[in-house]
């Protein structure tokens, strides 16, 4: 996973990990957005429409392992599952396509529809104005930035029950050479399942990272991958427009999860694993969204910080090592 060839897309990706980090007090220790979150394991076994759209590896193959991230939002490590901030929650999918694990590809994708704008320096401006009270006169002049922030976010019952949408568009490139623009969908096999305001308040402020390995105990939690496919005309560069809701909804395969890491693997491949928003891989291609170099070069900035830290005493806990 290299940096971006553009020296002026790695210098704003530097300028938000740090605005990100500043803004919540956040060690290098952790990641700025999502500091909260734990791992889990499993297979992706692929339908039989997959290999049609994509000559991808795991589309191909009978199933795949898996190594997942459960998180909830901003880059308070320690923020209670019952706080509105914690939202939207974070499902990161990394499909391991060798042995070695070395080998993969990703999908990193969170709980709104929404992403609040569709470039890097757009969202330094974003984070600038909410550092310097001027937050609700961007708003005003950005409409997807108060989309974003104005969207219902529930919390989930589960992180079992709980829709997560891709933020980018991708190619999907099928054997013969024909393509097909898709934003991924990954829908609970349970339903989608959220607490009222009331039902929050008989929770504990671990509660999702909690009950996730109690329920695991009982057999695994399954997700259907889906990808929504564009048609001709359809904006594939702006991750903030979206495609209207009668656009096919394609089943790509089914994401079973069985494996709650323990505390002490968690915090060793949480140190290390750098999602790439990215996918890298034959049969899926970047779509020209420049979002996605930029969030590429956040993310890997952010992780290689986090592989040099040092942790501080106290750092760790059950459920929000980063």
């Amino acid at each position: 996973m290299p940096l971006s060839t553009d020296d002026s897309v790695n210098k704003t990706a530097d300028h938000i990990v740090k605005a990100m980090r500043g803004a919540f007090h956040t060690p290098e220790t952790h990641r700025p957005a999502h500091a909260k979150g734990h791992l889990v394991r499993g297979t992706f076994t692929p339908s039989s429409e997959a290999s049609k759209l994509s000559s991808a590896p795991h589309f191909k193959a009978g199933s795949t392992k898996i190594l997942a991230r459960f998180s909830s939002s901003t880059g308070l490590k320690d923020i209670p599952d019952t706080d509105a901030n914690a939202n939207p929650r974070g499902f990161a999918v990394r499909f391991l396509l060798s042995e070695d694990e070395h080998k993969h590809t990703d999908i990193v994708a969170h709980s709104t529809k929404f992403f609040p704008m569709c470039t890097g320096e757009g969202f330094l401006a974003l984070l600038s104005a909410l550092g310097n009270g001027t937050a609700g006169e961007f708003l005003g002049a950005n409409p997807s930035a108060k989309a974003f922030v104005e969207d219902p976010k529930p919390s989930p019952e589960s992180f079992a029950t709980e829709v997560y949408y891709g933020v980018n568009a991708f190619k999907l490139v099928s054997a013969d050479g024909k393509g097909a623009f898709v934003r991924y969908r990954i829908l609970p096999a349970l339903g989608l399942h959220t607490l009222s305001a009331s039902d929050l308040k008989s929770k504990g402020p671990n509660y999702l990272f909690d009950e996730l390995p109690q329920r695991l105990e009982n057999g695994p939690v399954e997700f259907k991958l889906t990808a929504q496919v564009a048609k001709e005309g359809d904006v594939t560069d702006n991750a903030t427009v979206h495609w209207p809701e009668d656009r096919e909804i394609v089943e790509l395969g089914t994401i079973k999860l069985d494996t709650f890491e323990t505390t002490q693997q968690n915090e060793k491949d949480q140190k290390m694993i750098i999602f790439d928003p990215i996918p890298r891989v034959e049969g899926i291609e970047p779509s020209d969204d420049p979002l996605l170099d930029m969030r590429a070069a956040v993310y890997l900035i952010s992780g290689k910080g986090r592989r040099a830290a040092k942790p501080d005493a106290g750092d760790v806990d059950h459920a929000a090592v980063a």
